[in-house]
């Protein structure tokens, strides 16, 4: 009887309490991780010492590793999926940090041409994540392209610690000229039917409404996924129909939120801007503690329409 009290007594609300203030302030570290130059050794240091401040500095380290990705457990279509076919490419980018890019090629199985989906990665590289959303957008039907911006620094270092430094030494200004020949490679391959859309996460959600402001009537859909926007004085210059998705807890993407919406509607593109309650930056990889399935799921549906609709 007695064990049967023990199992059955409240949680200390003291701990509760506690706890979602750690989860918080561990969230807010890996954001800072994420989109700095912070070490991943310094990320665990400070985790540490933010949870020694109230006495579960052991609770907090282990935490901290668990935010860190696990690639294993994200991957949704394997690259051997009997419906796709997935390969690398090379190819030029005049103007770029190299003048050559790779990429990574994925079309359907089945007989084309089919709608063109450029996917764009985070801050780090061609992580196997986005390898893996490259091959759910083929298995959708579309012909997918996933460009390695890492590729003039030798390509994906293999881990997003080494990923986020490598990028960082690359001309950001030379590397959105690369995903824009990247994006005009792809629609003008083979596999292509000459109708392209993009999508992106994070830093691939900025070049994402990069690419809309810049290509005009030549792209026609874009589903950035809480990326930064563009310069709201060329809003005018889309043509796309975008899908804009929003975790709720962003403050540095959400900071011009409003102004882009009002932006856009000022200027008569058509768009649709969903805010997604009680997620993170990041909450569509699912290699991360932030990963939100429900919002994920239908972030994902809502992107799949609109290619559906613009790209066919």
């Amino acid at each position: 009887m007695a064990a049967m009290e023990n199992r059955e007594k409240p949680e200390n609300p003291e701990n509760r309490d506690g706890q979602e203030q750690l989860d918080e302030d561990l969230f807010e570290l890996y954001d800072e991780y994420c989109h700095s130059s912070m070490a991943r050794r310094d990320f665990l240091a400070r985790a540490a010492a933010i949870g020694a401040a109230t006495g579960v500095a052991s609770l907090a380290s282990c935490k901290a590793r668990e935010m860190l990705p696990n690639y294993a457990q994200s991957e949704r279509v394997p690259f051997t999926d009997e419906r796709i076919k997935p390969t690398y490419v090379t190819y030029d980018s005049p103007g770029g940090n190299a003048g050559k890019m790779r990429g990574y090629l994925v079309t359907p199985a089945k007989q084309g041409p089919f709608g063109a989906v450029l996917v764009v990665h985070e801050n780090r590289g061609l992580n196997p994540y986005v390898r893996d959303v490259a091959r759910r957008a083929a298995v959708a039907g579309f012909v997918a392209l996933a460009p390695d911006a890492l590729f003039p620094a030798g390509g994906y270092p293999g881990n997003d610690e080494d990923g986020k430094a490598l990028q960082r030494t690359l001309d950001r200004a030379k590397i959105h000229i690369d995903m824009l020949n990247s994006a005009k490679f792809l629609q003008a391959h083979e596999a292509s039917n000459g109708r392209l859309g993009v999508t992106g996460f994070c830093f691939g959600g900025g070049v994402s409404n990069y690419l809309a402001v810049e290509m005009g009537e030549s792209l026609h859909a874009a589903a950035p996924f809480y990326g930064r926007q563009p310069d709201l004085n060329r809003v005018g210059e889309i043509r796309a129909e975008l899908a804009l998705h929003y975790a709720e807890n962003d403050p540095r993407v959400n900071e011009n939120k409003d102004a882009y919406d009002a932006a856009l509607a000022a200027a008569g593109v058509k768009h649709e801007s969903f805010l997604y309650p009680g997620t993170r930056h990041g909450f569509h990889n699912d290699s991360t503690p932030r990963f939100d399935r429900a919002a994920a799921t239908l972030a994902w549906s809502r992107t799949m329409a609109l290619f559906r609709r613009r790209l066919a």
